[in-house]
């Protein structure tokens, strides 16, 4: 069956407005940030201004009524000029607020859910732990049902939105009954006591970017802080990082096409051996394979989010994007630095941070090799346990 990517006229109106946004407002402000390691609040609220963060959400819960493939877009045309931006945008929306719109009780999204839409806060994903990061199967973190409460123990490693002045809570995943048990996700607001932020990470890229790792000590949450069924944790949140993948994929697009965005301009630009060097055929064709895999990205992202609006599995599709497009993030910012030559080594230029941003994208929300496992079982091959 062929397949049609072209945009409605209200997602390219959405798009030509974010692609706006990133050019004017956030190209001019972030290599502050990004230098001086530090969260871009005011970039944030202009955002949630915007209603970025509540894209995919109905209007009933304070969201704009869109859906996954407007925040695709959206962070896609973010990571054309930051990551920083676009992470943050998807870990608050995909990873942040979605599990409560997709598992919560109607009290919680109601206590909850309108606030992560309008960006006054941000929501924050407790999954890795520090010795288990692919093996999320492995999670050590309990929770311990006593009375009306649940105590909670534990360590949490690399979560993004955790620690900024607006985060509000964390989707925490845990054991419950007990440490083989089944695993469960619980709501924990921002403050209880025993949650403790660590110091940020000292990071290769992503630097506006807040991450921090989480430590839960005895913390106490109400009863009805339970995500979801208890014991259906681990399924919620393979559901969760199945659409972040998508997500991922659309941002890693957006970092690859920044890439050639920003070779051009400077191939066009730029004078060697008595012309420009886009007149040297090595230039052009290194930019040809750039913008093929920037192309052949989205069609991949665009094709999972297809699948997901319409109902039917996408989890292979999504593994695929995810696969592909970080690969061809990392290799448009070598090439891009490449053709930048000295310059694309100095901070100044947008391609030595889109070349320190690419690297966790082959990492974060599903490393390539477990991308590969998850394409590998649904295409029915068996792999050693």
């Amino acid at each position: 069956m062929p397949l049609d990517h072209r945009l409605s006229p209200e997602h390219e109106e959405l798009r030509r407005t974010v692609e706006a946004f990133a050019h004017d407002v956030v190209a001019p402000r972030i290599a502050e940030h990004y230098e001086r390691h530090t969260f871009p609040y005011e970039i944030v609220r202009e955002m949630g201004r915007m209603g970025l963060f509540g894209l995919p959400f109905p209007e009933e819960w304070g969201g704009m009524g869109g859906d996954y493939l407007a925040l695709c877009l959206a962070l896609e045309e973010l990571a054309r000029v930051d990551s920083s931006i676009a992470i943050t945008l998807e870990a608050g929306v995909s990873l942040g607020a979605m599990p409560l719109y997709r598992f919560g009780t109607p009290e919680q999204k109601r206590t909850w859910l309108p606030r992560l839409c309008s960006g006054e806060i941000l929501g924050a994903f407790g999954l890795t732990e520090p010795d288990c990061g692919s093996d999320a199967g492995g999670t050590r973190t309990t929770a311990v049902r006593d009375g009306d409460t649940w105590v909670i123990n534990g360590n949490k490693s690399f979560i993004t939105n955790s620690g900024t002045d607006i985060t509000g809570l964390v989707t925490v995943t845990a054991r419950t009954g007990g440490p083989g048990g089944p695993i469960s996700a619980f709501v924990v607001p921002a403050g209880t006591p025993g949650l403790t932020v660590a110091p940020a990470y000292s990071k290769v890229g992503w630097n506006a970017s807040d991450t921090h790792g989480l430590s839960l000590t005895d913390v106490r949450v109400p009863a009805d802080s339970l995500l979801g069924e208890e014991g259906r944790g681990y399924a919620q949140f393979l559901r969760v990082l199945d659409e972040g993948r998508v997500a991922i994929a659309a941002l890693a697009t957006g970092l690859a096409q920044g890439c050639v965005d920003e070779s051009v301009r400077y191939a066009r630009e730029r004078a060697a051996f008595g012309r420009p060097i886009a007149a040297h055929q090595a230039i052009q064709f290194k930019l040809a394979d750039m913008e093929a895999r920037a192309h052949t990205s989205r069609a991949a992202w665009r094709d999972a989010a297809a699948r997901l609006l319409a109902g039917e599995p996408f989890k292979k599709a999504a593994a695929i994007a995810k696969l592909h497009a970080s690969d061809a993030a990392v290799t448009n910012a070598r090439e891009a630095t490449q053709i930048h030559g000295g310059y694309g080594f100095m901070n100044e230029y947008p391609v030595a941070r889109m070349w320190r941003d690419a690297k966790i994208l082959e990492i974060g929300e599903g490393t390539s090799e477990v991308q590969r496992m998850v394409i590998a079982r649904e295409l029915g091959l068996a792999y050693a346990a």
